[in-house]
């Protein structure tokens, strides 16, 4: 078992004051902060983690969005494992927006990352470990024993002597009166009952009979509807509407001019939307309205010719590209990327004069309670967050600018309002995945093997308009990650990156910069490969024989893939690496290509290796989601003509299709190290595995996406 010392002051423990019990919290709290005495606290605002009740209920607080990732089990089962809970009895509850819950890895109240079990992994653990040892003092001082004569099972504490048993319900409250624990013994992964093993999901059942609320469910007394049309150039501001045609539509109540654009109130959306058509809505002329997507090609192209902020230097890649027998230079290029979430924004608000209440599929509670105040006026300690399922996040909701508009249509109204995107909004509208170039150079020896790598950059920050302090003489992380730590072993290494502005709005995209620079990276290493008559296979082995995860995964991939025997006839196979978030994922594609060009993947075998495996059911389905999101954006684009987004709905910015869905067989490397991300490390390396099976079939080398 691991022992961790933790000081007395980090742990709330509380009497249940409305239904008895023992209730605790834990904290990672600065060590000169004073935490309310449980015995001030009641149940509904005490911000605890874990409750047991007397009726043997077990409650785990989840401070984390449920967006289809799975953590609204993998959490509780980190609770639940340490507790010797009984499974059954495990129910959640969403957390209320408090410091308490910021996710220690980010520093804020979010979902993102792929963070949410690796920011909990101890202090979850923790918490149920500390309520099992207090229930087992609990039970020795009632039967008079030794603690250690006593032992917890399946929500029970056991005397190994005489087999006496008490439920935690029937201990929960003497439990509460005493001191916590210093050191909570965790257990070790051989001792793991619950941890690592396949665990059906706890919002099943609620999904499937449709009491899972979304935020586009929520519905409160009083409630009105309301839509929008906001500028088509991205800054613009609104010139004319016809307030009273939209008046004239049954079921409008009010017309309301937002910053960029112009809402309409009905009793229903429908109605909303009827009234917005009618409003004749025309927008101002702005500075971009001439730009389009050749232009910023044109604005990417040049920063190709300029210096840009270091990111990596290693070796000395000039001298080493001199000596090279064979250089290499190759151009890559994505587009903006739009995040197409089935459930299209929205928020409901309902601002009072002393107070505001906000639901909302979020990925940010910090920053929805943050421009609700903003709105308002309200401090934020008057600002109530109810976070609901989310229909997709991907990034998208990490943004707040849907919530700020409904909070500021309920303050003009003086209603609820639920404000609902259309579809056509959300495509045009979005904090796209940015636009990005990058070109490389390599240098190989005489045997073929790289000795120098060089990249530049360039594309908009994602970090410069949201976390500006991120960006470090002109560098952002997210834009070079996965190049600039680049995994292969080539002795001299140098990468730049030259950042550009445009006047799209761009946001954090699954798995952000991984996306296009696993793209790019594993592109070129099999365009080494090519080029030195390399299996790619065997040239990424000997490039990552020095690590050990990396190679496990390769090999099981080459294994499990049949990567070393010929493919069946008309069919070939790409293959991509690539490490993010804390994991390893290697990925396998197999296709064929019709006479016309039309590519088909027919398989994709993915190996991963994500550190201890919670819940390997999780693990397999983000995987296949991952997947089919990379294979999405292997058709998608966003172009911009006269300023504006020309795609508006699926028809010209297509997700996969059913019948598009290949075979995905999931791998899960063994390993007893600390969980790494599930959410984003599977898109990576999906593109560059398909598209180097469409070289290995055509000879065509893809070079830019998407794929026409």
């Amino acid at each position: 078992m691991d022992t961790l010392n933790v000081s007395r002051r980090n742990f709330l423990i509380s009497s249940a004051a409305v239904t008895g019990g023992l209730i605790i919290g834990f904290y990672f709290w600065p060590r000169n902060t004073r935490l309310t005495p449980a015995s001030e606290t009641s149940e509904a605002s005490i911000n605890a983690w874990l409750r047991i009740g007397t009726d043997d209920s077990i409650t785990v607080m989840i401070a984390h969005s449920e967006m289809g990732q799975g953590v609204y089990t993998a959490l509780p089962m980190l609770v639940a494992e340490e507790l010797e809970a009984d499974w059954s009895k495990i129910q959640i509850e969403t957390s209320p927006i408090g410091g308490v819950y910021k996710n220690p890895l980010l520093g804020m109240q979010v979902t993102g990352g792929s963070t949410s079990v690796r920011s909990r992994w101890q202090m979850l653990r923790i918490a149920g470990a500390a309520a099992r040892e207090l229930l087992i003092e609990a039970a020795a001082k009632q039967w008079q024993v030794k603690q250690e004569d006593c032992h917890a099972a399946n929500s029970k504490v056991i005397h190994s002597a005489s087999g006496k048993t008490l439920s935690y319900g029937q201990l929960a409250e003497a439990a509460a009166q005493l001191a916590p624990p210093d050191s909570p013994k965790l257990k070790s992964p051989s001792e793991f009952k619950i941890i690592g093993k396949p665990t059906k999901r706890l919002d099943t059942p609620a999904k499937v009979d449709g009491s899972a609320q979304f935020g586009i469910d929520v519905k409160v007394p009083n409630m009105l509807i309301a839509t929008l049309k906001q500028s088509p150039v991205f800054g613009g501001k609104v010139k004319h509407y016809n307030e009273a045609a939209a008046k004239t539509i049954k079921g409008v109540k009010a017309v309301v001019e937002i910053p960029n654009g112009v809402a309409v109130v009905a009793e229903n959306y429908w109605q909303a939307k009827k009234g917005l058509d009618a409003l004749n809505v025309r927008f101002a002329e702005t500075e971009s309205d001439n730009i389009d997507t050749a232009s910023i090609t044109k604005v990417l192209q040049q920063g190709l010719t300029e210096k840009g902020a270091v990111a990596h230097s290693s070796g000395d890649v000039q001298a080493a590209l001199k000596a090279a027998k064979t250089t290499l230079e190759a151009e890559y290029s994505v587009p903006f990327l739009a995040h197409a979430t089935m459930e299209p924004m929205n928020c409901t608000a309902d601002v009072r004069k002393d107070s505001c209440e906000v639901w909302v599929g979020t990925q940010i509670q910090d920053g929805a309670q943050q421009v609700a105040a903003k709105v308002t006026g309200l401090p934020k300690e008057k600002i109530a967050v109810h976070t609901t399922y989310l229909g997709g996040g991907f990034g998208r909701r990490t943004e707040s600018d849907f919530v700020a508009q409904a909070v500021l249509l309920s303050k003009a109204v003086g209603q609820p309002i639920k404000l609902v995107w259309s579809r056509e909004e959300d495509t045009q509208h979005d904090f796209y995945r940015p636009a990005m170039i990058t070109k490389f150079t390599a240098g190989l020896d005489n045997n073929g093997m790289p000795t120098a790598f060089k990249a530049r950059i360039v594309g908009q920050s994602v970090f410069q308009r949201v976390f500006p302090g991120m960006v470090k003489n002109g560098l952002d992380p997210a834009a070079v990650e996965g190049i600039a730590e680049l995994g292969y072993d080539i002795p001299n290494q140098y990468t730049d990156y030259v950042m550009k502005k445009t006047h799209v709005p761009v946001g954090f995209w699954r798995s952000v910069g991984h996306s296009h620079n696993a793209f790019f990276v594993e592109s070129f290493i099999d365009e080494m490969a090519h080029s030195s008559g390399k299996n790619p296979y065997q040239l990424r082995r000997a490039l990552l024989s020095k690590k050990p995860r990396f190679i496990k995964v390769l090999e099981t991939l080459a294994d499990k893939s049949a990567w070393e025997k010929p493919a069946a006839k008309g069919r070939y196979r790409g293959m991509a690496i690539h490490n993010s978030f804390g994991s390893i994922v290697g990925e396998v594609a197999e296709i064929s290509v019709n006479d016309r060009g039309d590519v088909t993947v027919h398989r994709v075998v993915c190996v991963v290796d994500c550190g201890i495996a919670v819940n390997p059911s999780t693990i397999k389905a983000q995987m296949e989601s991952a997947i089919v999101f990379g294979l999405s954006a292997l058709k998608e684009a966003i172009t911009l003509k006269n300023g504006r987004v020309e795609q508006s709905n699926f028809h010209d910015f297509p997700v996969l299709p059913m019948a598009e869905m290949p075979q995905v067989d999931v791998h899960i490397i063994p390993s007893e190290d600390k969980p790494g991300g599930v959410g984003e490390p599977g898109t990576p390396p999906i593109v560059p595995a398909v598209t180097n099976a469409i070289f290995a079939a055509t000879g065509k080398r893809i070079r830019s996406l998407p794929l026409i």
